[in-house]
């Protein structure tokens, strides 16, 4: 098959168009630089996958006039229960927080995404569907991007900068031979949407531990609840009758699972790319880092990562900043990512405890440290990144 020459050199193309890509697009359609933003996938997403949005984030999305339409149609969730059983561990709030946004946010990743190409598509751009990231191609001065689209034509691109938001799989990473370094969980983890009644607050996200595994239950938008819990061996598709058994086992005993909207599993790693910049190619989101779901941290750190570095690149082309500080960048949300793959992995490991003793012993020293208010208002800051 032919491959044949884009026209036209963009100012940014942007490889993925899930939450992080989108989020770079309107941050930098919205100061007028030529972006294009292409995507392997034929629809956006269509579930709820990611589903917890911080304050940090909700900060960010306010500097491109988005926070205020997300929030209106999330659920506010002010406050985290840790338990064990129906046996209450700790509790934290999030009222205290010095940020306009004194809460967890949950919406679904699929509306996250509506409104960001919506707001992208306002400001005229176009997101172009099931053209995938091939290779990259010789050319002198911009970067020369080989594009495939769905009837097998290959189209040869030109760009200034190129941004790899391609997820976890990123081919835009593994074409510029940056390394992912990290390791894969033992647990799988189960992820549903379902319709269920129990005793609990409805405003509360509800964190269970339990020898057999931890469990999170938090409210959607609709009168859903979010489920996210670790397994040995889970099922592909987790049906009510699977998510009624882990919340009779490590929930509060009285939760009945009506109905399932959507559910899946899914393997988690942590790992860091080794560098978030080569040349005139960055990472973000995803393709620059994974963790553990605990906390609801990735999406968060992903749009952060975007909107800083569409900012930055806006600048360089307006001739605001020098290029020597494109690496700005990675010096800023590099360490970002590194204390959120530290703080997840050290609640994921707490969480999963299996002996006894060290339950125990988890339990204790976690009613304990967490009656003081600076710890708590510590742990709250971290969680909704305010200190990234």
């Amino acid at each position: 098959m032919m491959t044949s020459d884009s026209p036209h050199t963009t100012d940014v193309l942007i490889i993925g168009a899930g939450p992080v890509g989108l989020a770079a697009a309107v941050t930098l359609r919205r100061r007028g630089a030529n972006v294009r933003i292409v995507d392997a996938a034929e629809h956006g997403a269509s579930t709820s996958r990611a589903a917890v949005i911080h304050a940090r984030t909700l900060e960010v999305l306010a500097s491109i006039d988005l926070a205020a339409p997300i929030v209106d149609e999330g659920v506010i969730v002010p406050d985290f229960t840790v338990r064990d059983g129906a046996r209450k561990l700790a509790h934290l709030d999030f009222r205290s927080l010095e940020t306009p946004y004194p809460f967890t946010l949950m919406l679904s990743q699929a509306r996250t995404e509506e409104l960001l190409a919506r707001a992208f598509t306002d400001l005229g751009g176009e997101i172009e569907r099931e053209v995938a990231f091939e290779s990259f191609g010789t050319g002198a001065g911009a970067e020369s991007v080989v594009l495939r689209h769905r009837d097998g034509t290959r189209e040869k691109a030109t760009s200034r900068f190129v941004i790899g938001a391609d997820g976890s799989r990123s081919g835009v990473r593994k074409a510029r031979a940056i390394t992912f370094e990290g390791s894969e969980y033992a647990a799988s983890f189960v992820l549903a949407d379902v319709s269920m009644t129990w005793s609990l607050a409805p405003d509360e996200v509800q964190l269970f531990l339990a020898k057999q595994g931890l469990v999170v239950v938090a409210p959607l938008p609709g009168g859903r609840h979010r489920i996210v819990a670790t397994m040995d061996d889970a099922p592909a598709e987790p049906t009510a009758a699977d998510v009624q058994h882990i919340l009779d086992e490590r929930g509060p005993g009285d939760a009945v699972v009506r109905s399932v909207a959507w559910s899946s599993r899914f393997r988690v790693a942590h790992r860091l790319a080794s560098a978030y910049r080569d040349g005139n190619v960055f990472l973000a989101g995803d393709a620059a880092h994974v963790h553990s779901p605990a906390g609801g941290q990735g999406m968060n750190l992903g749009i952060q990562d975007a909107v800083l570095l569409g900012g930055i690149l806006n600048d360089v082309l307006e001739g605001e900043r020098a290029e020597d500080r494109l690496d700005d960048y990675e010096r800023l949300r590099r360490p970002a990512a590194q204390g959120v793959i530290t703080l997840t992995d050290r609640m994921t490991r707490m969480a999963t405890l299996r002996s006894p003793i060290l339950r125990g012993l988890r339990n204790a020293a976690m009613g304990v440290a967490l009656r003081s208010p600076r710890r708590q208002h510590t742990l709250t800051r971290r969680i909704a990144q305010l200190d990234a």
